[in-house]
């Protein structure tokens, strides 16, 4: 066959390559426009376009030498529609452009990497937090695509092939020799959207390659353990100790960056924080060690390392402990509350290790709290932070203690939605009118009214939980610790620090003097330091070895690090690591000023010598996740296992589940429960459950097979468990009284019916069962109440009336 290939192809190719080039510029230009609709200013707009343009030419570039091997074939082997595919896939390109330009323009961060750490459902759910989906959405999805042909046409019928391959020339010429000497044309914000995804993925992909090529068969230690005295006590100098344990209560406030806090560049929207800087123990420079709240509660709560995509995101738990565990091993009722799903980012996961008692979730309010509304797409987040907190007081009993309570708030968070908004950003007016702002200030205040009046809202919310507290009881021998879990998005961000710089607070009527504190510290450094004040003054089991990541907080007045703090920008890579008085980001070196600003450096030797470390922490951090190596199971009292599988169990568990998501899973299960493979289908509810212990569907199930093979103990466990995690999901309470009735545990259907009842569940079944368990105790005037008042309210229901009749 002969191979034929025209110079004419070749030009309708350059053409269409061009016409892709140019699209990213306007798309770039809109980015720009975008940005400064949301009143963020572009400083040297001009110098913003060259560097983007730039960007935009050898991406486009670079897309029509990888594409042109498929031109090629398509021309010579499909000669008919090659054109056509070719422009289909470049229409896919601009779409994939556009998309990522505008998360830009959303989070004001490039989406790189950190889209292989989160699942689809992770990935739709934050979409839907942040945008409306609807018809007009994709309008300017469609217009970007028609620029692409309509400039394509253009260029085709108006521009010859002569001036097209001079100008491309000539464009090379100027654009190369520009991107050689503006070197500053090659950082994140001017890059194209689409090479600095696919970059940013290669360049993660080859660093996790090189840290699987370490040799780490070699070792067998435990790197990161040591003897408990080797963490300092240096909080008891500030507190009055007292004979009982102090109870201690977590607030971790999404978003809440150091700006908006205390005398900082935002200050004035948090002025109840504001007033208990001055009665509490204070971090000036403190930062998170993730740029998302998925890495908090490990490094908070355990000072753990990252894993490959955060702690949280590991498939199979290395033996660990935690400020969680060791409390609850000592006394303490440990209790978390969140108003949005508790499996988001895995968190019931690292919970349900550490064994917590009490997890109160979206799942979990009940009829008496209100959710945020949903947006235009019918996305809520679950519930906002005055209804958190109010839940809360709901359900604190004065009697456990002492306590640990952990409460994440939700609302400082897209779409920055709450009760009551008009009000806040009517104050957030109030606020600026009385401050002596400039008006480049108040305009941008302006234009992010509504995360301003979010914060606003939480420190009232804040305000009240602690106000309504300090009546308690308790409150005279209880500690608040109040962090970020890192700095809000979608505000501009002057440097690469400010994403991790977060308030830190340790606020108590035990305290006897208070400090502000320059010295840099991380969430790692607090469960170290709190078990070393607690076990050093308190009567607790004492612990001999510990697995901290960090040595605990710093408590000096004056501005140092003592520290070397990696930080997890998002799931997936470990790009930035403090270093003294330095911050390694991406390569490039920043000296940290008194300030907590950072400013370029260029020492090579220096950026060397930081560089080793960050890469001896990243293989310490694959070696001890992958080896289990940080904390000896021998040693460990604490641990609360997941299910282990047999390898034969794994093996049945990988062609059940082949390509299956975890609905379908579940599907799956419920049909072989159903054909009565009562073991499969259990091995599949577990396999669920070691994945989303709070599946309530999938835990009911497993339930229902034990109590079908007479295991009621066992089932009872299950269900009962459903009953506590999802407490107004009916199907368990169902489920419960089918094995009250089958075990003759008649009793028993009283109490799960009332606790029904209790929680305003409205479900004839249940009140039906209940009447048949009262017949079986010989209660016929009880059942016959019941089933009048049913066939009263369903008339029509035969098996209601057949029973009732034959009560008389």
């Amino acid at each position: 066959m002969k191979i034929k290939y025209s110079t004419k192809q070749l030009i309708n190719y350059a053409y269409l390559i061009t016409a892709l080039i140019v699209t990213f510029c306007f798309i770039s230009l809109f980015e720009i426009f975008t940005t400064i609709l949301k009143g963020i200013k572009v400083p040297e707009i001009g110098v913003v376009i060259l560097y983007k343009f730039l960007n935009d030419f050898w991406a486009g570039l670079l897309i029509g030498l990888l594409l042109f091997p498929l031109h090629w074939f398509l021309s010579i082997f499909i000669k008919k529609h090659n054109q056509l595919i070719i422009q289909i896939l470049l229409g896919l390109v601009v779409l994939i452009q556009f998309a990522l330009v505008k998360y830009s323009t959303t989070t004001l961060l490039n989406l790189g990497a950190d889209l292989l750490g989160y699942s689809f459902d992770d990935i739709t759910l934050t979409v839907s937090s942040s945008e409306s989906m609807s018809v007009l959405y994709f309008i300017p999805f469609i217009l970007a695509v028609s620029i692409l042909f309509a400039l394509n046409k253009v260029f085709t019928k108006y521009i010859s092939s002569r001036s097209l391959v001079a100008s491309l020339f000539i464009l090379m010429l100027i654009f190369g020799g520009l991107k050689l000497v503006l070197s500053q044309s090659s950082e994140a914000v001017y890059q194209n959207k689409l090479y600095f995804l696919a970059s940013d993925i290669a360049k993660y992909k080859h660093e996790q390659y090189q840290l699987n090529s370490y040799d780490l068969s070699n070792k067998n230690s435990f790197p990161l353990l040591k003897p408990f005295s080797e963490t300092n006590d240096v909080l008891a100098p500030f507190f009055n100790i007292k004979e009982e344990k102090p109870n201690i209560v977590f607030i971790i406030v999404e978003g809440l960056g150091a700006e908006f806090v205390g005398k900082n560049e935002y200050s004035g929207f948090t002025p109840f924080l504001d007033s208990l800087i001055p009665q509490s123990l204070y971090w000036e420079n403190f930062v998170s060690n993730a740029g998302r709240t998925f890495g908090v509660l490990p490094s908070l709560f355990a000072s753990l390392p990252y894993g490959e995509k955060g702690f949280m995101d590991l498939q199979k738990t290395p033996s660990y402990i935690s400020l969680i565990s060791v409390l609850k091993a000592n006394g303490y009722t440990t209790s978390f509350y969140t108003g949005d799903p508790s499996s988001f980012d895995r968190k019931i996961n690292f919970l349900e290790y550490n064994n917590i008692d009490v997890i109160i979730d979206e799942e979990k309010f009940g009829p008496d709290f209100e959710k945020t509304k949903a947006n235009a797409g019918g996305f809520s987040w679950g519930y906002p932070d005055a209804e958190i907190f109010k839940k809360v007081a709901s359900v604190l009993n004065p009697e456990k203690q002492p306590r640990l309570d952990i409460i994440m708030t939700l609302t400082n968070h897209e779409p920055f939605d709450f009760p009551s908004k008009e009000i806040f950003n009517i104050k957030v007016d109030s606020i600026l009118n009385a401050k002596n702002s400039s008006t480049d200030f108040k305009d941008e205040v302006k234009s992010y009214e509504a995360i301003f009046a979010s914060i606003l809202y939480t420190d009232t919310a804040i305000k009240n939980f602690i106000t309504n507290y300090k009546k308690r009881p308790e409150f005279a021998n209880t500690i608040f610790v109040i962090t970020g879990d890192h700095r809000l998005i979608p505000i501009n961000q002057k440097d690469k620090l400010c994403r991790f710089h977060v308030p830190f607070l340790i606020y108590s009527p035990l305290l006897n003097k208070t400090k502000s504190v320059k010295s840099i510290s991380s969430h790692l450094d607090v469960t170290p330091t709190l078990l070393s004040f607690l076990m050093n003054n308190y009567s607790f089991n004492k612990l001999e070895k510990t697995a901290w990541l960090s040595e605990g907080l710093d408590t000096v007045k004056e501005f140092r690090n003592i520290h070397k703090i990696p930080l997890m920008r998002y799931k997936g890579s470990i790009n930035d690591y403090i270093y003294n008085d330095y911050m390694l980001s991406d390569g490039a070196l920043y000296q940290i000023n008194e300030n907590f600003g950072i400013n370029k450096v260029i020492e090579k030797e220096l950026i060397k010598s930081i560089s080793d470390s960050l890469l001896e922490f990243k293989k310490l951090n694959r070696y001890v996740i992958q080896k289990n190596r940080i904390f000896p199971d021998s040693l460990n009292i604490y641990r609360n296992s997941v299910i282990e599988f047999s390898e034969g169990e794994l093996q049945i568990i990988r062609k059940l589940t082949r390509n299956l998501n975890f609905d379908e899973c579940f599907n799956l299960a419920k049909e072989t429960a159903f054909n009565k493979d009562y073991i499969k289908a259990r091995l599949l509810c577990n396999y669920i459950l070691n994945e989303l212990p709070n599946h309530a569907d999938a835990r009911t199930l497993k339930g229902r097979t034990l109590a079908w093979d007479e295991k009621f103990e066992e089932a009872e466990k299950e269900l009962l468990s459903v009953v506590k995690r999802s407490p107004f999901y009916y199907d368990s309470y169902l489920a419960l009284l089918d094995l009250y009735w089958w075990s003759n545990q008649h009793e028993k259907s009283i109490e799960i019916t009332q606790k029904a009842f209790d929680n305003k569940l409205e479900n004839s079944d249940i009140s039906f069962k209940l009447a048949k368990a009262y017949t079986r105790m010989d209660s016929n005037d009880e059942a016959k109440q019941i089933m009048d008042s049913l066939v009263k309210i369903y008339p029509d229901n035969i098996e209601y009336i057949t029973f009732n009749k034959s009560l008389k």
